[in-house]
């Protein structure tokens, strides 16, 4: 008797720790971390080098996931919220991105595109791109929530526009920044060895975790996503909420601008921010959170970017060219998803249970 009744709180307990939300982006992020270590035992070495200025810098493939997956993680933030709210994705992120990445080269440069020193200071150059990106963000929200548009039919007009609008802000020209400290911020800060974009990601999901902890906007989000005639009669306005989760990745798109155009120093229209978009939402799915909206875990969502980006650099170091990289990395997302699935959780734990009853019996 005390044997079955073990095997069945093991049992039980297994099956807790499958239903958790977190499970599915944590297990996918330890099979592809054991993956790698099996293929190469190196995989998880950090060295200490020096960059081209002399500045001392962590480097590796972890110390370069953690780099590049940063932009992913922000973006995912403002994607989940507005998941959550319209039970839809925005799919213009990559082109709102080139926006704001233009609009803060034209105010940090004027109208000189070889300016030999800054024009303004890079904050007013990162507050107009950001109100810039919010506005856009606020131009897809209404769409959404105003004129009942699907939210990814709504955000396709940016998707298609975008990076035309980016290219005119600065009249089709590369503007290129030769201040050396406009560098900080895609790269290292002197004297601290690990990429600044990941501080910058920290800082992000402090700030938004502190705004759900302190505020009700956890709670008004999810009740206008599990059901918005209803949020509507207890005296929220499910329109505006709606808005407001677009004007905040508005906010999450001007951040990464900045750091994709502070990388180079300049903009590429056509190739900054490339399918981020498709990563982004991928992660918001991989963290676990239903994708018709309702309620939402934020570090899930994180945790997902980092798979995304785990994968991805998994597949370049496996010499899997950048043209079939979306096909392969599609399968292994369908797999996670579908894993994660409610439905598929479901017939788990029921399998699971047939299975304890047979041993108890």
């Amino acid at each position: 008797m005390h044997k079955e009744m073990k095997k069945s709180n093991n049992g039980n307990f297994f099956s807790r720790i499958v239903r958790q939300q977190m499970f599915i982006p944590i297990f996918a992020l330890l099979i592809l971390v054991i993956f790698n270590i099996i293929m190469d035992p190196s995989f998880l070495e950090i060295t200490l080098g020096t960059n081209n200025l002399g500045n001392p810098v962590l480097g590796g493939y972890l110390i370069r996931i953690l780099d590049n997956g940063s932009e992913v993680a922000i973006l995912a933030i403002g994607m989940t919220l507005v998941t959550a709210a319209s039970g839809g994705q925005d799919i213009s992120v990559g082109a709102a991105v080139a926006i704001a990445g233009s609009v803060l080269l034209r105010v940090l440069c004027g109208g000189d595109t070889r300016a030999e020193t800054l024009q303004s200071p890079v904050i007013l150059a990162f507050l107009v791109s950001c109100i810039v990106a919010m506005l856009f963000g606020a131009f897809n929200g209404v769409l959404v929530a105003y004129f009942r548009i699907q939210p990814m039919v709504a955000t396709l007009i940016l998707y298609t526009a975008g990076r035309s609008i980016a290219a005119w802000v600065n009249n089709n020209e590369l503007p290129i920044v030769s201040e050396q400290s406009f560098k900080y911020f895609g790269g290292y800060i002197p004297g601290i060895p690990i990429p600044t974009p990941f501080f910058i990601m920290l800082a992000c999901v402090i700030i938004m975790c502190l705004v759900l902890k302190f505020t009700n906007l956890r709670l008004y989000t999810q009740a206008v996503g599990i059901n918005e005639n209803s949020s509507k009669l207890n005296g929220l306005n499910p329109a505006l909420i709606k808005v407001l989760t677009f004007v905040i990745l508005g906010l999450c798109v001007a951040v990464v601008g900045l750091i994709k155009v502070s990388r180079n120093s300049t903009i590429n229209y056509s190739v900054i921010a490339k399918d981020i978009e498709m990563d982004a939402i991928l992660a918001v799915a991989l963290g676990g959170n239903a994708l018709g909206g309702g309620k939402f875990n934020m570090i899930a969502s994180v945790l997902g970017a980092y798979v995304i980006q785990l994968l991805t650099t998994t597949l370049y170091k496996f010499n899997v060219q950048s043209d079939a990289l979306p096909a392969y990395k599609a399968v292994v997302v369908i797999i996670l998803v579908v894993i994660s699935a409610p439905t598929v959780r479901a017939w788990f734990t029921s399998m699971m249970k047939k299975f304890q009853t047979k041993e108890v019996a």
